[in-house]
């Protein structure tokens, strides 16, 4: 199974008459054009892509993180010590961008946030945990690859290439973010686990090993598969698409290599 979850460039009409930046600034929230690499690479695997921008709301947070500097309806007693995201303004709904500070040019009432939350966030985790029940059933296990990229890391973050996050063991049985591992290094990249990058709400959850239901994410460096302006699919793209295929060989390999596991027809 695999997800997008950051790379919706849909920015409907009630985000962009609160912002007090124009959309454009909003970019470095996307995890820009991964769709990209994910439909390139997708067979058989079932696929869920969110169309609205992240900056809309995050499907990669808990509904619990709500912003009280920017959300009327945040709870400051069910975040008595708010995350290091949160205090940097990438809660829920996004308060903060990159270069260009403030998103909003006004509080975000409670109850519009709870529309957010009841049109976009509950459906996607919803039909993500309904696709992988289904998974598990048919197949007797299910691993979901959660897509993400990121910006170039300095080589004193480790200069990775892709940075796997299996939420530092809890969220997968190490043999598939191995399998993950081996494809990447024999196609010559440098690869990090869970730093800086460990996955978030959707790997919390998603995942349960002890079930046979495992969730990874996946960090590809933007520069792999865009352009040299960061802004449209580059040449590197179908290379990026293919390794990410023998990623996704690899870990169905692995899964259906385990006992108990059933076949594909």
């Amino acid at each position: 199974m695999l997800s997008v979850p950051h790379a919706g460039r849909d920015y409907p009409l009630a985000l962009r008459a609160a912002l007090r930046v124009p959309v454009a600034a909003l970019l470095p929230l996307e995890d820009r054009h991964v769709d990209a690499v994910a439909l390139a690479a997708q067979g058989r695997e079932t696929m869920l892509v969110q169309r609205v921008a992240r900056a809309w709301i995050d499907l990669n947070r808990a509904e619990h993180e709500r912003d009280p500097g920017i959300d009327d309806g945040a709870n400051r007693q069910a975040m008595p010590q708010q995350s290091a995201r949160l205090r940097g303004g990438l809660g829920l709904v996004p308060r903060r961008v990159s270069g260009a500070g403030e998103i909003w040019r006004r509080r975000l009432d409670g109850e519009e946030v709870m529309a957010r939350i009841a049109q976009d966030h509950r459906p996607y985790h919803a039909a993500l945990a309904e696709a992988l029940l289904r998974a598990r059933a048919r197949f007797g296990t299910a691993v979901l690859l959660d897509l993400h990229s990121m910006p170039s890391l300095s080589p004193a973050q480790g200069a990775a290439g892709i940075v796997f996050g299996d939420r530092f063991g809890r969220s997968a049985a190490a043999r598939f973010v191995h399998r993950l591992e081996g494809e990447a290094l024999a196609a010559g990249f440098v690869t990090a686990l869970n730093a800086p990058y460990a996955g978030g709400h959707i790997l919390d959850a998603q995942a349960r090993p002890a079930a046979g239901i495992h969730a990874i994410q996946i960090e590809f460096d933007r520069a792999l598969y865009l352009d040299a302006a960061l802004d449209r699919p580059g040449d590197g793209l179908a290379a990026t698409a293919m390794l990410l295929r023998r990623m996704i060989d690899a870990v169905a390999d692995e899964a259906l290599a385990q006992p108990g596991a059933i076949a594909a027809e």
